[in-house]
């Protein structure tokens, strides 16, 4: 409940943070009160999502402006399952303002997978004007790499991410596609404390999501 939309923001402009982006899981609610609190203080927020495919992989979706990333909010919160979130046990869903205000409550659980295949993501976020690549694929567990032991071509994304940089000569020696694509670092921060310092740097001729998105969709 601390991640509201003014801690996020701020904390980032604090580390020196130039362009986040917000990824909820299988939501992009939260997205608007988010940018706006970022233009406040000149911080450029991408809109996006955490989506959670139906082999359990999590990928990174990023889309150019609010008005597509809520479509395809809208989209896949129409392939997930009919649960009812239980905040008892998974915590509060909160949709929030500029102002950190709650607006209400998304009453369906986001941590159950969608049915949105991994080998289907790209051509379905492209439809919605994103990109996607594979989330935290060094780690155990919701990673393209833990779940489906490859990653090559047939999925066709052009980037990848990376919790820990440190683990990556070992991915690209077991992996050897991975030389092919562009390889992104990033918090995926669940806690404000988990947030990073500006560790991790990607030259773009401008800040924007305009300029980052051009810098994704290039080759290697």
């Amino acid at each position: 409940n601390e991640m509201t939309p003014n801690n996020i923001v701020n904390i980032a402009k604090l580390y020196d943070l130039d362009v986040i982006a917000l990824t909820d899981h299988n939501s992009t609610l939260n997205c608007k009160a988010v940018m706006e609190a970022g233009r406040e203080i000149g911080l450029t927020v991408i809109p996006g999502m955490e989506l959670c495919t139906s082999e359990e992989v999590h990928i990174v979706c990023l889309f150019p402006d609010l008005k597509s990333a809520e479509k395809f909010g809208d989209y896949i919160r129409s392939t997930l399952p009919p649960i009812r979130n239980k905040p008892t046990v998974f915590g509060e869903q909160l949709v929030f303002d500029k102002n950190d205000n709650v607006l209400g409550f998304e009453h369906t659980l986001l941590i159950t997978a969608s049915t949105v295949s991994t080998n289907d993501a790209v051509a379905v976020v492209e439809s919605y004007g994103g990109i996607c690549f594979p989330a935290h694929i060094d780690r155990n567990s919701y990673s393209i790499i833990s779940n489906l032991g490859i990653i090559d071509d047939s999925f066709g994304f052009k980037c990848a991410e990376v919790f820990d940089l440190d683990t990556l000569e070992n991915l690209n020696a077991q992996h050897p596609h991975l030389n092919n694509l562009k390889i992104l670092s990033s918090s995926d921060a669940h806690y404000l404390e988990h947030l990073r310092l500006k560790e991790n740097f990607i030259e773009t001729e401008e800040n924007s999501i305009e300029a980052i998105f051009k810098y994704l969709k290039n080759p290697c």
